[in-house]
């Protein structure tokens, strides 16, 4: 999904936290969390709010889409993880998976480790 090429006005450049959601299919929140890890970078309004400079969004666009190319090989990767003994919400965070998403993934590949702990 292409973005619109490059306004003039350096402000139109930027971009609300709900249109990057709107654009990658998340809620706010995950945008937030892909600020604070690294993903993407947040510039800060005056105002103390965030914005996303549509040339990163379009690269984060651009890595998921080709990172989605072979939606097969990106479960093999979760089950994988997991058999290795990773947890559900471990490998959810790292595909940028809802845990219940992730869960109902991984189970239809592999019988699911017991969520009691022992002790």
């Amino acid at each position: 999904m292409p973005l619109n090429d490059r306004p003039l006005n350096p402000y139109d450049d930027l971009l609300r936290p709900r249109e990057v959601a709107e654009i990658f299919g998340v809620r706010t929140t995950t945008i937030a969390r892909w600020a604070r890890e690294g993903r993407i970078t947040a510039v800060p309004t005056p105002g103390g709010h965030r914005r996303y400079h549509r040339a990163d969004v379009q690269t984060l666009l651009d890595a998921r889409t080709d990172a989605d190319a072979s939606p097969a090989a990106r479960e093999q990767d979760a089950v994988r993880l997991y058999e290795m003994g990773w947890s559900i919400r471990r490998v959810a965070q790292e595909f940028g998976m809802s845990y219940g998403a992730m869960r109902r993934l991984l189970g239809r590949h592999v019988r699911l480790r017991d969520r009691r702990r022992a002790g």
